[in-house]
């Protein structure tokens, strides 16, 4: 039977969407017994890729039964079949003599080559999270491609804000005296809930968002928030969306300095009293990926340049008041009785979440299934905002179209409990803007 492609899975893959091998329609998937080995490794452990490794060790364990993995077996109805490429053979091409060394990429790579050599009638393609392996692959005339399925068009991203010019001035002035309006067929489009208007007629304007609980287009009113005051329109959109009750789900997206961390704790800090506490937390990536345990000290000490940035943010609210002024006092005794928690997310893993404000910092650095396990834990009268830049990436085979932020903002968008503002003018200083603009 001849067969049109054969796509060949890396461990980076299976990490990343245990159920990569039902997602490749009817053509053939094959994987590597180093991959196998690989993801064996993973299994033990409460991490999102330990969770995937799991499921897929499941998975090919159902599909088995008695057969063995060295035939093609049936993936399902409308799909191709897979196998477990157990020895590369002897090749053309040795990714192991060629690279000089027994990696296990080199291992995948022969693996790729081996049945490339044998299924002469078929394309086949190496898939990969990792980059330098894509390249390896090409460098030995192998196909290689990215694991593209839930990938996001970022350059299509819902940005929760629009600007209309040249509106009727007299409807400006009709939506500032009403702080409301109906009528919204001057808009010319289909309204989603929570979705964000600057309405412009010269040098008059008016900020607005549409309310999906009373049909209407509000007016957004800028608001002196713990000390902290919108610089522009954009932060005006987000702190109306944080303080509003009856969003559920917020996600702010923009470059460093744009403000988005300091306006979600101020927010949640004006909301102290609806809520039992307030947690902030951001994902731990070390840098060169090593593990934290590599780290010296105990865990405080590991974690706490991780927690800086967060520290900071509620020091710069703390220090817009005096000492002994009552919102400063109360930010001390929240501290203490931790009803504002500051920690890295592994460490609430597994936690559900009722009556708090969960703010996740830098919330890019997770994957998909990691953003959708923490909203599926949101108990009752629980916020959860995400922030964080699509732009910067620190985790390995994660990138700007497959991160967990760009997945839950074009997954949510026009939902009655969701919405997103996109921040683009940077606050933080001169230096920082044009450090965006020109690095």
């Amino acid at each position: 039977m001849k067969k049109d492609k054969i796509f060949v899975l890396d461990t980076s893959v299976i990490l990343h969407d245990h159920q990569a091998l039902f997602n490749f329609e009817e053509h053939d998937v094959a994987i590597p017994i180093t991959t196998l080995e690989e993801v064996d490794t993973f299994k033990k452990g409460g991490g999102d890729k330990n969770y995937a490794a799991r499921q897929f060790i499941r998975a090919l364990d159902g599909l088995t039964e008695k057969q063995t993995l060295q035939n093609w077996i049936p993936l399902g109805e409308g799909l191709g079949n897979f196998k477990i490429i157990l020895h590369a053979g002897k090749l053309k091409d040795d990714a192991k003599s060629i690279f000089d060394s027994n990696t296990n990429d080199n291992k995948i790579l022969n693996a790729a080559l081996c049945i490339k050599q044998e299924e002469t009638s078929a394309r086949v393609i190496l898939v990969s999270k990792d980059i330098n392996l894509r390249l390896k692959a090409k460098s030995l005339n192998l196909e290689a491609e990215d694991y593209e399925t839930g990938k996001i068009n970022t350059k299509e991203l819902y940005s929760g804000i629009k600007i209309i010019e040249d509106i009727d001035p007299d409807l400006l002035k009709d939506i500032y005296k009403n702080g409301s309006t109906q009528d919204t067929s001057f808009l010319g489009e289909t309204l989603k809930n929570n979705h964000f208007y600057l309405l412009k007629n010269g040098k008059n304007s008016i900020l607005t968002f549409y309310n999906p609980v009373t049909e209407c287009l509000e007016r957004v009113e800028k608001s002196y928030t713990y000390g902290v005051k919108p610089r522009n329109y954009e932060q005006t959109f987000a702190l109306h969306a944080i303080l509003n009750p009856n969003i559920k789900l917020i996600t702010i997206q923009g470059v460093a300095g744009t403000g988005k961390t300091l306006l979600a704790l101020a927010g949640a800090l004006e909301q102290k009293n609806k809520f039992d506490q307030i947690i902030l937390a951001r994902p731990i990536v070390p840098l060169s990926n090593k593990d934290i345990g590599f780290l010296p000290g105990d865990a405080s000490e590991k974690i706490n340049p991780y927690m800086e940035p967060l520290w900071d943010n509620l020091k710069f609210i703390k220090g817009q008041f005096s000492e002994n002024e009552k919102k400063s006092v109360a930010i001390d005794e929240m501290l203490k009785e931790q009803k504002i928690v500051i920690t890295p997310l592994a460490f609430i893993r597994g936690r559900s979440f009722s009556k708090m404000i969960f703010i996740v910092d830098e919330a890019q650095n997770l994957s998909p299934h990691e953003i959708k396990t923490i909203i599926t834990r949101a108990g009752e009268d629980t916020k959860i905002i995400f922030t964080g830049d699509i732009k910067q990436i620190d985790t390995p085979y994660l990138d700007e179209q497959s991160n967990g932020l760009s997945y839950v903002i074009d997954r949510m968008k026009g939902e009655e409990l969701y919405a997103h503002i996109t921040l683009e003018k940077g606050e933080r200083s001169e230096l920082a803007n044009l450090a965006n603009l020109k690095l």
